[in-house]
């Protein structure tokens, strides 16, 4: 198959799984070992940070017990990679719980150059217009936008955020609470809002938008890693006071995970 890449960026699939244990009992003496073997392979063939990529997540809470985050450039290349995970395991071991299928994007709302020279010229500390020292914060502000705009579309997850927190969500379209009837200026306020919450909880959390109009039953997926569960919390419930969400926002379910290697997943699964 030719490679199917975007326009730009790259895919992400979330997995989540059960494991039958019945059938996991059943297995032949020493398959667990090779079932693990062949998990830590592929891993080892993906490391990230940066795509392609497999990360290994043990669920907390019960909603499942392992899960999968994958990351490729091509829609050929998750296809295969996604094959190749499920094809560790025998057959009917994994019971599937929850998937879904994303790509990165760059939101509609990133700053403009003229955004940028207003937030010098009137934010704080404030500079003046023609002066030197406005037009090196002006590249500096340029610089920053051009790295958060690359990253935005080409993720790398550090290993060292031990808390991966995964829900989709969307936007209202009811009666007068919906989002895309608003003008798109009343939207970029709203979202500008919405980013100040989140810049609070800079060096606490992590996280990662991917979009999935058209791709899945949500329009949006939050990934949000974490050091401590309270901060997933923390922030979840600050957000929901802006209006962009306690109006208009729609929310699915929640997964919380640690990121664990397979040698730590086995053992924490008993497996």
């Amino acid at each position: 198959m030719n490679p199917v890449p975007l326009s730009q960026g790259i895919h992400v699939q979330h997995l989540f799984y059960r494991v039958d244990r019945v059938r996991w009992s059943a297995l032949a003496e020493g398959e667990s070992a090779r079932v693990r073997a062949r998990l830590e392979a592929l891993v080892t063939r993906f490391p990230g940070p940066a795509h392609p990529r497999l990360m290994t997540l043990a669920n907390v809470g019960g909603k499942a017990d392992l899960g999968f985050v994958l990351f490729q450039a091509t829609l050929d290349g998750l296809l295969a990679l996604h094959r190749d995970l499920e094809a560790c395991f025998p057959a009917g071991v994994l019971l599937p719980v929850f998937s879904y299928l994303s790509v990165t994007e760059l939101p509609e709302y990133v700053p403009t150059d003229d955004d940028l020279r207003r937030h010098l010229e009137h934010g704080e500390p404030r500079h003046t217009p023609g002066t030197p020292e406005f037009e090196a914060a002006l590249e500096a502000a340029r610089k920053r936008n051009e790295s958060q705009q690359f990253y935005r579309l080409n993720p790398e997850l550090q290993d060292d955020w031990p808390i991966v927190c995964f829900y989709p969500m969307s936007k209202k379209r009811s009666g007068n609470d919906n989002w895309y009837m608003l003008e798109f200026a009343a939207r970029k306020a709203l979202m500008g809002s919405h980013a100040r919450t989140g810049r609070k909880y800079a060096g606490k959390i992590s996280q990662l938008i991917t979009g999935s109009t058209g791709l899945d039953d949500w329009e949006w997926g939050v990934t949000l890693l974490a050091h401590r569960l309270d901060d997933v919390k923390g922030i979840v419930y600050e957000m929901r006071f802006d209006e962009v969400t306690a109006r208009y926002g729609d929310f699915g379910p929640f997964y919380v995970n640690l990121r664990l290697q397979p040698a730590d997943l086995w053992q924490h699964l008993h497996l």
